[in-house]
């Protein structure tokens, strides 16, 4: 599946306690290339998270535009937006998500129950997946026989198990300790480079941001400035796929 771009155009999104509206985004535009790899940074409470959700679809905007690839997401209701997010955007979190009494195979396979494929076509799906991320030998481990790193890896296989256009990640080294957020970032700018995804990722960390490919700044619901991040390293080898 080709990498998607992402056009954004006047977004604004506002929320209401207690009838008081409370403003998110503020009219926020910004392009995205197919295949780029774009790092979000800002303050707590800028919008970056808010952008994230609006982007994959897991929330609809007070105003503006959302386009990724062919799909304008502020047309969509909310079961057609969950349809599309299914087969097109991969979801990476700070805290994994995994469910505990299942293997990591069985995790990973999750997002592939919601499609019409024959069981071999899963599982070999899966094996791909896990194969990408260095975890083929870890298939029938359960998320407590895992170290974070692994169950990053793990979260990581299942956002791409479905082959999706755009990877959202927040914070996805959040709760990883140098080295292992090292390791994950490397994952990304394999998955970027030699898969061509698409990614947005939310950091804190200016460590994290210099593995994309350029850098956002949002402060307040708008975005600041762009930084070209010249530096980028070079993603670890590739494992050998399945």
């Amino acid at each position: 599946m080709p990498a998607a771009d992402i056009t954004i155009q006047a977004l604004r999104k506002v929320y209401y306690k207690d009838r008081i509206e409370i403003p998110v985004l503020n009219g926020l535009s910004l392009d995205i290339a197919a295949g780029d790899f774009v790092a979000l940074m800002g303050p707590s409470g800028s919008g970056k998270s808010t952008l994230l959700h609006l982007i994959g679809g897991l929330d609809s905007p007070t105003g503006g535009s959302v386009r990724v690839g062919e799909a304008r997401l502020e047309t969509m209701n909310e079961a057609q937006r969950t349809a599309w997010r299914s087969r097109h955007v991969g979801f990476i979190f700070q805290m994994y998500h995994l469910v505990p009494v299942l293997t990591a195979a069985q995790n990973v396979e999750l997002p592939l129950l919601l499609f019409h494929m024959s069981s071999s076509e899963r599982k070999q799906r899966v094996e791909t997946a896990l194969t990408v991320v260095g975890l083929k030998d870890r298939m029938d481990h359960r998320p407590n026989q895992l170290s974070g790193g692994q169950e990053q890896r793990v979260a990581i296989a299942r956002a791409i198990v479905t082959d999706p256009d755009v990877i959202l990640a927040d914070e996805p080294t959040g709760d990883l300790d140098a080295t292992t957020s090292e390791e994950i970032l490397n994952l990304l700018n394999l998955l970027n480079s030699e898969f061509a995804k698409t990614i947005l990722m939310v950091t804190h960390d200016p460590r994290a941001a210099g593995h994309a490919s350029r850098t956002m700044h949002l402060d307040k619901g708008v975005l600041e400035r762009t930084e070209a991040n010249a530096s980028r390293p070079r993603s670890a080898a590739a494992p050998a796929r399945a």
